[in-house]
Parts: C-alpha cells; structure tokens; sequence
C-alpha cells in the first residue's frame, strides 16, 4: 500500500492566548500591567508536534475538529504556512483555546476553555482510517475524541504514538493511550517513580519505547527492557518559554526513528529539539530543520 504521509497528527489544535507575568504563582493584585503585549496564535500540542516533523522534513497531516471562527482561521493559516496538510472537522462548539501565563523563567499556567467540545464527539471512523493507512505513523493527541480512534487506528497496524504529558501514573483516562500506543512519552514531573511508570506502560501495553521527559535533568529512556537516562542538551539561547518543548522532543525523537535510528540516538535528536523550543518566545512558532537539528548535535 502506498503511504503518502509519513506521520498523521490526530487532535491537540488549537489557540493559545499568552500573558506574560512578573511570577508564578501570580499574586492576587485587581490588575497587572503587560509591558510585553499579550498575543493570540494558534499552537497547541497536536500543531506543535506536526509543525516539529514539517520543519525536519516529514510529510505531515493533522486531523482534528475546528471551528469556523478566528481561532480556526489562525489554526489554517499556522498549517498553510508551514505546509502541513490538514483536515478538519466541522466543530459547532467552536475551536479550542487556552490562555497560558508565561513566568520569566519559561514556567507557564495553562488555562483550558473545555466549553469548546461535546462529550459526543467523535472523529468519522472512515476518515481515521483512510488517512491512517496512507501514513507511515500515527501520533495519537490524549484528547477525548481521539480516545475513541483507537480501536480503529490498532485495526490499521499502523505503528502508534503518544504523549501522555503529566500523568501522574493513576489517572485512568491517560490508560487506553499508553496502553495502545508502539511509542510513549511522558513528562516526569508528577511521576513519584517514573522507571516503575515506565515499565507498568510496557508491561501492559504494547509499548516498545517509553520516554520520560524531566526537562533540564534530561530524559529517561527505557527501549528492550534496558532503562538509560539521556541528559538534557544546552539550550542555544535563553530560555525564555518551556511551551511546547515535549512536542519538540516528541517530534524529533519520531523523526529519528522513522529514519531508522535506536532508541537513545532518537531520544539526543528529542533533547536537541526540546532545548532549543525553550528559546522561542511563547508567541512564536519554530522548529529546527533536519539541518540545524545535525548541527545542535555536533555542539
């Protein structure tokens, strides 16, 4: 069969309205002054990470609902820009937005608008799986209607990934995705224990690879049963924005892997990536080419 995409991004679009604040936590004042702007530009996880493997050079597609509002528009336009096919699903309820509040030390506070979705919806079945089956991979966003592509996605064969983000290792609505997924990332910042996390995820699911993120500590890499800590890359430039940096390392580390590359050389490609997204500024958008990607390796 003929893949014409090399990974399919279901779910994770989005806008993101960012303010930028003295401090976090922010104390309660009646108003703060924003010398710096407050800005809206589309980006959530699922644009991240689409825009992450376009700029390293895979045929990317990204499904998921939009509205036809401003938001949807500057989503579109994000995805024209940086020539990623999309496809999206009518959304009545409107596209998603989030506001993020942006420390100085590139910490945020992320503020979800959860009235823009139906517990009912559902990506069309047809769609999932005709788009799967023209893809080399599928990256799986932990949103609610992608839960329910799953089935159809495992059916497919289609090699599997997905980014469970702050999982505390008990929340049983990340379970399905982990369990389902080739191909696991996961940040270990609500982790107690994340090497026993990690193992739990390969020894019920069908995982091959699991990846904890632990920002500037680094990863931890378990690939064949074999637990490695991956240390973290220096950042190029100040870091002024952690926004975004899991769906770099994602991004890069499935680039690697599509290029046939092991485990731990897949995950110092995440690191390189992960590094330089905390220098772009949270209203931004960029990703390294495959080029700089080489050369931040070489530093």
């Amino acid at each position: 069969m003929s893949r014409d995409t090399d990974v399919l991004v279901l779910g994770g679009a989005g806008v993101d309205t960012v303010i930028p604040v003295p401090e976090l936590p922010l104390p309660y004042a009646d108003s703060y002054m924003i010398d710096s702007g407050i800005r809206t530009r589309a980006g959530h996880t699922g644009d991240f990470v689409a825009v992450g493997l376009a700029a390293l050079g895979l045929r990317t597609h990204h499904l998921d609902f939009l509205g036809d509002d401003p938001e949807g528009d500057l989503v579109r336009a994000l995805h024209r820009e940086k020539g990623i096919a999309l496809t999206a699903i009518p959304q009545p309820a409107g596209t998603k937005r989030a506001v993020n509040l942006v420390g100085p030390d590139g910490r945020r506070l992320s503020l979800y608008d959860t009235s823009r979705a139906h517990d009912g919806d559902r990506l069309p079945e047809s769609v999932v799986r005709s788009l799967a089956e023209a893809s080399r991979h599928v990256h799986v966003s932990i949103t609610h209607p992608c839960a329910f592509a799953l089935p159809v996605l495992r059916e497919t064969g289609v090699p599997l990934s997905t980014d469970l983000h702050d999982w505390d290792g008990e929340n049983p609505y990340h379970e399905p995705f982990a369990y389902a997924a080739d191909v696991v990332f996961v940040s270990a910042a609500a982790l107690t224990d994340p090497e026993a996390t990690m193992r739990r995820i390969v020894e019920r699911g069908r995982a091959e690879v699991v990846v904890a993120t632990a920002g500037a500590e680094g990863a931890h890499l378990l690939a064949d049963g074999e637990s490695t800590r991956i240390p973290a890359a220096a950042p190029p430039a100040p870091v002024v924005d952690s926004n975004g940096a899991g769906d770099a390392f994602a991004a890069a580390f499935l680039f690697g892997r599509l290029n046939g590359e092991p485990p731990s050389r897949c995950a110092q490609y995440g690191a390189a990536a992960g590094a330089y997204a905390c220098t772009i500024p949270a209203a931004q958008s960029a990703a390294l080419s495959h080029e700089a990607l080489l050369a931040a390796l070489d530093r």
